[in-house]
């Protein structure tokens, strides 16, 4: 069975990514943070959060050693960490300063990978942190990358759908184009190399993508024929656009992350389904499972990391327990419902959430509702209410501002809506600050507006926007089903 450990909510922002080392877990967010915590007991280092980008950070990973972690943003950088100090030990600039939206070592961290927004592709030495070779492929984002397990190849997959691998001299060997419709989110490697029955080697490599797919491919590296890549198995288990995949360290088992806010963990060998886990407010972007003990991260849009054990046996069963330990966290119905549809009951467990213990038996004693909170006015809440504390008052207002500020008042998902315009996007692109925009919205804000972020009010660093596919396909997803 599958359990959940605890719930880590250090990030303010998404969560992008999440890799293990052997001692260590990081994760990355758009807060421009990245977060390190002890496995031992999942807390947070001294020297956490490392914060050195200037953007939302996309991907974070570990040298085999676990000595350094690597992290890519959108702000055009790769930089390398020391885990012993937290210090920075290398800034790797991305050719042509395109947004860097994935980095992979490889499995003897002789060698980088970063994947930049625009199709270029880095391959840095890092034993001198030099760039060794660059590569391309046009019109489309590099978002996913892994190594071979012997460390001479690896594979990248784009927002054009195609799955792409190369060689250390960046020699394009094989292209799985249509890998997965409007785009590949995620590939992985297993740990393991494998023999085909004819004596050639093989790998197994999992992939994602938006077409809500997790596949399963043998990858057979013949010495006559070249590259032969087979599909060998389709998962179907979730529905909606699966955003992160991982192997374990033994290869047998598989975990995927997904839109419809699920965690599913497979058989890796069949694809056999063993659980889902539904714990998760909103998409499940991230997920790594630990080398060295049995644990599997699964972070989110909703700004936590979930820690997960894997406990001996199998069979298909339902992990989303409400646990709450050691920094972890009990999921409240109330949040899944519309504000105006909480019971009294819901307001009050609201109100204990977020440290309001003092005006519990006030809301209790006047019956509030979720419709009555949101009708509620600095003047109502003194003269009907009778809160005096000014200091009370303003945090009761400012929360109900944020709920009125919210789209959860319609239904429609935060993420759909255009910051600049606050309408539901047609056709989304992803700024250099991170963040999605409606085309139209941002191309005029960047003429009018001296090219400052509409979000963070910083300098954009480029004027390059990226389709948004994966958005563009969930927003469209959602609106044929209202």
């Amino acid at each position: 069975m599958v359990s959940l450990l605890c719930t880590l909510q250090s990030h303010r922002d998404d969560v992008n990514y999440c890799a293990f080392s052997g001692a260590l877990l990081a994760t990355c967010s758009a807060d421009k943070s990245i977060c390190v915590y002890s496995t031992r007991d999942f807390s947070e280092l001294s020297f956490s959060p490392l914060s050195g980008h200037g953007y939302g950070v996309h991907c974070c990973c570990f040298s085999a050693c676990g000595q350094y972690l690597a992290s890519c943003s959108t702000d055009a950088t790769t930089v390398v960490w020391s885990m012993d100090t937290g210090e920075i030990e290398a800034v790797l600039e991305h050719p042509g300063r395109s947004p860097v939206r994935v980095c992979a070592f490889s499995p003897d961290s002789s060698y980088l990978v970063s994947g930049g927004s625009d199709g270029t592709i880095a391959l840095w030495d890092f034993t001198s942190r030099t760039l060794r070779r660059t590569g391309a492929v046009t019109d489309t984002s590099i978002v996913a990358c892994s190594f071979t397990p012997c460390a001479q190849l690896f594979i990248t997959g784009s927002t054009y759908g195609d799955l792409r691998l190369w060689d250390l001299s960046m020699n394009h060997l094989h292209a799985e184009k249509n890998a997965h419709d409007l785009g590949v989110s995620c590939c992985q490697f297993a740990p393991q190399t494998m023999k085909g029955a004819d004596g050639c080697v093989q790998f197994r490599l999992a992939s994602c993508g938006q077409d809500s797919l997790l596949k399963i491919w043998i990858v057979s590296l013949l010495s006559a024929a070249g590259i032969k890549m087979q599909l060998a198995h389709t998962l179907t288990a979730q529905s909606a656009p699966v955003l992160s995949c991982a192997y374990s360290a033994d290869g047998q088992m598989l975990v995927s992350g997904s839109v419809d806010k699920t965690v599913t963990v497979y058989q890796a060998n069949d694809g056999v389904l063993l659980y889902t886990l539904n714990q998760h407010e909103r998409y499940v972007t991230a997920c790594a499972f630990s080398p060295t003990a049995p644990l599997i991260a699964t972070g989110s849009m909703d700004k936590t990391v979930n820690i997960w054990r894997v406990e001996d046996g199998s069979g298909a069963q339902d992990g989303a327990a409400s646990v709450s330990s050691s920094g972890g966290r009990k999921s409240s119905g109330h949040s899944r419902l519309m504000v105006s549809e909480w019971s009294e009951e819901d307001v009050l467990a609201w109100l204990r959430e977020e440290g309001l213990e003092a005006v519990i038996d006030v809301f209790k004693s006047n019956n509030i509702d979720g419709e009555e909170l949101l009708s509620l006015t600095e003047k109502s809440l003194s003269s009907e209410l009778h809160i005096e504390s000014l200091g009370l008052r303003s945090k009761i207002m400012k929360k109900i501002e944020e709920f009125k500020m919210a789209p959860v008042s319609n239904g429609t998902p935060d993420e759909y809506l255009c910051p600049i315009t606050r309408e539901i996007m047609k056709d989304p692109v992803i700024a250099a600050d991170g963040y999605s925009y409606e085309r139209e919205a941002i191309e005029s804000w960047i003429n009018t507006k001296s090219r400052t972020s509409p979000m963070t009010n910083l300098p954009l660093q480029t004027t390059l926007l990226t389709p948004n596919r994966t958005l563009k396909m969930a927003i469209f997803r959602w609106t044929s089903c209202q």
